[in-house]
């Protein structure tokens, strides 16, 4: 069982050597083709919390969503990702500095939300993909409430985020196509006093109106 709040000890930012390779990454690769290639527009960049615990909260459709989303954002964003990519000798370290954390399969949902919590502690910004899986319409369907929750017990703000048109970067190809893409960041939501489930509801309301 997921214990409760998280303490005080929570950093306000992420390890300074993330920083670092998240600005070469952006400045050199992402933005280059976020905006060259998939002639992205962003729009609610000025509703994003610079510092604090900060819980980033979309619709999924593509591979290219998380890079996307936290070249957006405008700060890293940190993503779990399956626990076999930490066995890969190159791949692990630079995965983990860029804020991958690891999920083991067959954990489930508290698993992730654990992950996710002490992702958090660190001084990340947690990604969550509402529906927990990507969709090929990229809309949701089934929003599931574990964001909320961690929000709950880390007392993080929610900050909604709408991808447009990430679903077309495959639709027809295995290799990325040139798709329009459009990012819209909502207002950050306050996160819930309570791990009530209709508190919980509540917030999910919320974060969906925000998103259509």
């Amino acid at each position: 069982m997921v214990s409760g709040k998280v303490e005080s000890t929570t950093r306000d930012r992420e390890p300074f050597s993330s920083l670092l390779l998240y600005r070469l990454l952006k400045w050199t690769v992402v933005s280059p083709l976020a905006h060259g290639y998939f002639r992205a527009r962003i729009h609610g960049s000025e509703n994003v919390p610079m510092s604090g615990p900060l819980i980033v909260v979309s619709n999924h459709a593509s591979d290219c969503d998380p890079p996307i989303v936290a070249h957006a954002i405008g700060r890293p964003v940190a993503f779990m990702a399956k626990e076999e990519l930490f066995k890969v000798p190159l791949l692990a370290p630079a995965i983990r500095l860029y804020g991958a954390y690891p999920v083991k399969r067959g954990t489930g949902d508290r698993g992730a939300i654990r992950a996710a919590i002490e992702t958090i502690e660190d001084g990340w910004a947690a990604g969550v993909f509402l529906d927990g899986t990507r969709r090929p319409d990229g809309r949701l369907h089934s929003p599931k409430l574990g964001a909320a929750l961690i929000a709950a017990k880390t007392q993080a703000l929610l900050l909604p985020v709408s991808l447009w048109g990430t679903e077309r970067i495959f639709a027809d190809s295995k290799f990325p196509q040139s798709a329009p893409v459009t990012v819209r960041i909502g207002q950050p939501i306050a996160p819930p006093a309570s791990s009530d489930r209709t508190a919980l509801a509540k917030i999910w309301v919320a974060n969906r109106l925000q998103a259509e």
